[in-house]
């Protein structure tokens, strides 16, 4: 979107017999007729009808205004107000639709998401039990490419309370969504609370606002709002949120950092700001953190400059309650040690090693060098992690493929190496293997890996992916293969590093399409795709789905008993 100067919009006038409604949904679209009559369908089929519903579109120049005012002509409770000129973001929609919403309590949905169908039943209810200045529900995400569904920051909602005072549960700063909540309009009035335009991330600024600044509001644990989530939406296409490969997405999450920093100075809710600091390193930085090892040398020199003055600016007491692996990324980011950086945040939530780590002082640091400064010593002393004296079942390595070769047929032919910081792994060549289960039976193939030097490890490997037993109805499913360590009776399994670019190989066998590709995302695992093709996909999977059905499965489990 351009950002421009916002202008008095246009409105079609709401028809005259319409009742008062008790809550004004305010669906934001721009350039998206194809989904939002499924938005706006969501609430018009909510169990509470007294509602209105105001299409607020920023602009479209697709077929959008056709689109919204169909709905409009179709539903006297659907309002359509159209920006004359597009505002470039989000709140510019929301703050017109709330000058002209009539009724008491508002809502906010975007035109890609929906309302579950006692959402706005269940967060009014919350309102009229007792005077609170909003509430506020469970959000359902949904991935759009597997159908996945979770519960954003699930342990936030779990129960129904009345939180007075966001000093009683500041954890609340990780719920920063602006959607997921129903304002008393008298709230937003009193404090003239608007939506900050010509800005990104405006949730988080204006969420914020509202912890601060509410008396009372409360949680219910019920669904309250649909989040479809696109990860692999094009560049073109993808949210704001999913746009962290431009830097001007960086900078401009650390603005909005920094003027809910300012809100929080100037409104007397200093006392929480470490709580909103710790919810920054977190949520917002660990986000970029993940993606650190697929971006260039310029991206990382410019990635640094953006955040680390503000950096510098946060609480210490929100870094010390970060795990360990998180604050070795920030400090490796902030020392500008940003090639290292990149390894570091291959392993953040899988428990990978670093390749190498320095004793000084009895202190174990990450990487070959002893940190130049007291404030890096204190961040990369990595002795917590116990690399030496784990027990071998729990103890951390690092395991990388460094060469990878297809071989005859189904195979692959890798040369793996395996990095020990902590000499846990005794002199001399070591029992290894590659294990994966595609279906229920697991596939293991050995090999030795010999010392190449002290603390690191290096073998040879054909795995032969068409030696994998599947399921007589087929297998369709991702596999990520772990490397096995076999030593004196005990074993120990980890992540798999692949090189972050290797072309994807395909060949079939079996009835299936095997692809083994780099995982593309995260720690960046190898990646096996199982696809089941012909015959298998016909013929042999629809009778096995068949038979899986719950009463033919229960008469089997009769027949077998029988025959026992």
């Amino acid at each position: 979107m351009t950002a421009t100067t916002p202008t008095t919009p246009t409105a079609v006038p709401a028809a005259p017999d319409t009742a008062s409604p008790d809550v004004t949904v305010t669906v934001i679209v721009h350039n998206d007729a194809g989904r939002l009559p499924r938005a706006v369908a969501s609430v018009l089929r909510q169990t509470h009808a007294g509602l209105e519903v105001i299409i607020s579109d920023d602009h479209s120049t697709d077929e959008t205004p056709q689109v919204a005012r169909a709905l409009a002509e179709s539903d006297p409770r659907v309002r359509y107000l159209r920006l004359p000129e597009n505002s470039g973001g989000c709140s510019a929609p929301r703050n017109r639709a709330i000058e002209l919403a009539r009724a008491p309590y508002l809502m906010f949905l975007d035109s890609d998401d929906e309302l579950p169908g006692r959402a706005v039943e269940t967060l009014l209810a919350a309102h009229r039990e007792q005077e609170i200045d909003f509430a506020m529900g469970a959000v359902e995400r949904v991935r759009v490419d597997t159908g996945r569904r979770s519960t954003w920051m699930a342990h936030l909602v779990d129960e129904r309370r009345t939180v007075h005072g966001i000093e009683s549960d500041p954890r609340l700063f990780f719920e920063h969504l602006s959607t997921s909540k129903m304002y008393a309009r008298a709230f937003l009035d009193r404090h003239g609370l608007r939506f900050p335009e010509g800005i990104h991330y405006e949730d988080q600024l204006f969420s914020a606002q509202a912890y601060c600044l509410a008396k009372a509001f409360t949680i219910v644990p019920e669904p309250v709002y649909r989040w479809y989530i696109a990860p692999y939406a094009s560049a073109e296409t993808a949210s704001i949120s999913n746009q962290r490969h431009r830097l001007e997405n960086v900078r401009d999450r650390v603005h909005v950092q920094r003027l809910i920093d300012a809100f929080l100075a100037e409104s007397g809710h200093e006392p929480v700001r470490e709580d909103k600091d710790h919810k920054f390193l977190k949520h917002d930085f660990r986000m970029y953190a993940g993606d650190l090892p697929y971006r260039d040398d310029a991206w990382l020199s410019g990635f640094a400059d953006l955040v680390n003055p503000y950096l510098e600016t946060l609480s210490p007491g929100a870094y010390e309650r970060l795990p360990r692996p998180e604050r070795v990324v920030l400090q490796l980011v902030r020392d500008r040690r940003l090639t290292e950086a990149r390894l570091a945040a291959r392993g953040l939530g899988h428990g990978v090693a670093p390749r190498a780590t320095v004793v000084a002082e009895g202190r174990t640091y990450w990487g070959e060098e002893v940190p130049a400064t007291e404030a890096a010593r204190r961040e990369l002393d990595v002795s917590d992690q116990e690399y030496d004296v784990r027990p071998l079942a729990t103890a951390q390595f690092r395991h990388e493929i460094v060469s990878l070769c297809p071989g005859p047929g189904m195979a692959l032919d890798l040369v793996v190496r395996t990095y020990d910081p902590g000499l846990r792994l005794p002199v001399g060549p070591q029992r290894a293997g590659v294990v994966m289960t595609p279906g229920r039976h697991r596939m293991t193939v050995p090999f030795r890996t010999d010392p190449v030097r002290p603390g690191v490890f290096e073998g040879r490997v054909r795995v032969d992916l068409a030696a994998a037993r599947l399921p007589v109805q087929g297998f369709a499913g991702v596999r990520h293969p772990l490397l096995q360590l076999d030593v004196a009776g005990a074993r120990n399994r980890g992540l798999l590093l692949a090189p972050l670019d290797f072309p994807r190989m395909t060949a079939s066998a079996g009835g299936h399409r095997v692809t083994v590709e780099p995982e593309g995302r995260g720690a960046g695992r190898l990646q096996v795709r199982w696809q089941p093709v012909g015959v298998t996909a016909r013929l042999v999977r629809p009778a096995a789905r068949a038979v899986a059905r719950p009463r033919v499965r229960t008469a089997a489990r009769l027949v077998r008993g029988v025959l026992r």
